[in-house]
């Protein structure tokens, strides 16, 4: 069984933050060279977020489930996802459809502890850096999620910010 409520709060957080930088008055700051802005932020999010519903989806249904999170770095992917969605608020939207979609079929009656346990194959990259190639059970996917991918992704968010004080105020 898997608690929804860290996963719930980590999203609830990310989409808290993509509003605030989404209606910062003033222009927010660039990203320093390499990094990306709020909607590439969104759309990698999302991709993440799309595959991990792949990845819980595909061990309920009992088939071959791997996870793998290079598309989602993929500059024409996430250009792709960002004109997909509409911009910033079609992310936001599609986003927080994905938290409720992954919180229902992560929640306590949805999958056994077994089905959590399964080990799926799993390639996780960040910045060209390779940090997981081996396999992982799907609870530590999704746990990961909640306690890595989405925090940092928040404060890389908030790191926007031309004024990040305003931004600690409405946490």
């Amino acid at each position: 069984m898997l608690d929804t409520a860290p996963l719930q709060d980590a999203y609830r957080a990310l989409l808290d933050a993509a509003a605030t930088v989404a209606n910062a008055d003033g222009p927010c700051l660039h990203p320093p060279d390499g990094e990306w802005n709020a909607d590439q932020i969104l759309a990698h999010v999302s991709l993440i977020s799309a595959g991990t519903i792949a990845a819980v989806a595909g061990v309920a249904a009992g088939t071959q489930t791997t996870y793998d999170n290079r598309i989602a770095l993929d500059a024409w992917t996430i250009e792709q996802t960002i004109a997909h969605a509409g911009g910033n608020a079609g992310l936001r939207d599609r986003i927080s459809n994905q938290a409720t979609a992954l919180c229902a079929l992560t929640a306590a009656t949805a999958l056994s502890d077994a089905e959590f346990s399964t080990l799926a194959p799993t390639r996780l990259l960040s910045h060209d850096t390779l940090l997981v190639d081996q396999p992982m059970p799907l609870r530590d996917i999704v746990t990961g999620l909640a306690q890595t991918e989405l925090p940092g992704h928040t404060e890389q968010l908030l790191a926007l910010l031309p004024d990040r004080s305003a931004a600690e105020t409405t946490r």
